[in-house]
């Protein structure tokens, strides 16, 4: 089943946010991962030092269905930080040529920002912005998720 959840970018207080977040919906966080936990991407400045400790993947369970997902952005990323455009729709499928579909007929006569590929995370995964100024993005779990 594929699946629609927002995912929200943040320039330095994603941490405090979620924590918020948190403190009214209630429930566990179901992944923190930080910037200093990512390999050295093949040309990418590495991330300024104080950067390390943000926050690079978090999601907050709401329902069965619906996950709050979020990140800090950083270094080359910060630059097309601007609050209130700060958020993309994300989908998960439960299937590679499902998220092939979906990639290249969204994202027809938008800009791609990362094609679809395998990622370190162990997903599929790619993004753009749509036609319209929307920010995608699509996933396929490739590893058992647990």
């Amino acid at each position: 089943m594929t699946t629609i959840n927002v995912y929200l970018t943040f320039n330095g207080n994603c941490e405090e946010a979620f924590n918020f977040y948190r403190s009214n919906f209630g429930g566990e966080f179901g992944h923190v991962g930080r910037f200093q936990e990512m390999p050295p991407q093949e040309g990418m400045p590495p991330l300024p030092e104080d950067h390390l400790d943000r926050i690079m993947h978090i999601s907050l369970p709401i329902s069965e269905e619906t996950t709050l997902m979020g990140s800090d952005t950083g270094g080359e990323w910060a630059k097309n930080f601007q609050a209130g455009n700060n958020f993309s729709v994300s989908i998960n499928t439960d299937s590679k040529t499902e998220a092939e579909r979906l990639f290249k007929g969204l994202s027809e006569g938008g800009t791609v920002t990362m094609p679809l590929a395998d990622t370190f995370w162990g997903d599929y995964f790619g993004s753009f912005t749509d036609k319209f100024g929307i920010n995608w993005m699509v996933s396929f779990a490739t590893a058992p998720q647990g």
